[in-house]
């Protein structure tokens, strides 16, 4: 999977979780395509601020363009055939959680060689626009809640700063992160923090009550 494969993946990805989001909140189809071009987009505006990148360098026209018919595509599909969004988010969301995540590392790597900036250009490029798109349907933000989303950033980066960066592991990292992400969400897993241990005794005691 080349970074080209991976960039376009990452954008169709995060533009149809956007607009699942938007049609969850019964937003209009403006709404569809604000959602939609915020997550798309928020997090690597977030990275090129980070890492020093000019904002210029995320705008050309093929990039909108796919963007744009992604959503148009969703807008007009019959509703039956999309009634499944919740599921059918988490697993768009996984993939351009996966492909940004690693193209946010693959870009600071790039200009520095180091792994702090590395990690926050993954984690960032990862949940920025998610986060940003969770905010405008006031709701919490799924990579403020669940842990997982930041470890699966920060495995891409090490990955990439490792140098795992041709085509077979590029391609390992994304099934591996979507596959845990998956299974994460789904079975609400949990780092085995005092926090969590904390909830969950409490969850358990409330449910024998």
């Amino acid at each position: 999977m080349s970074w080209l494969v991976l960039y376009v993946i990452g954008i169709i990805s995060y533009a149809v979780s956007g607009a699942l989001v938007a049609l969850a909140a019964r937003y209009s189809f403006i709404g569809i395509y604000v959602l939609g071009l915020t997550t798309s987009f928020g997090g690597a505006v977030i990275r090129n601020l980070i890492i020093g990148i000019p904002l210029s360098q995320i705008w050309n026209h093929l990039t909108i363009l796919t963007v744009l018919v992604t959503l148009t595509i969703i807008i007009f599909l019959p509703m039956k055939w999309i009634r499944h969004r919740k599921r059918w988010g988490l697993f768009f969301d996984s993939i351009g959680l996966a492909s940004f995540a690693i193209q946010g590392a693959l870009a600071a790597v790039k200009v520095y060689d180091n792994l702090g900036i590395t990690i926050l250009a993954s984690m960032f490029t990862g949940v920025g626009g998610g986060m940003i798109r969770d905010l405008l349907v006031c709701r919490k933000p799924l990579a403020l809640k669940e842990e997982i989303h930041a470890v699966l950033t920060i495995i891409c980066a090490i990955c990439i700063w490792l140098n795992w960066t041709n085509p077979v592991q590029l391609t390992f990292i994304v099934i591996i992160v979507v596959t845990t992400r998956m299974f994460a969400v789904g079975y609400k897993w949990k780092l085995p923090l005092s926090y969590n241990l904390k909830r969950w005794k409490l969850s358990n005691k409330g449910s024998r009550l």
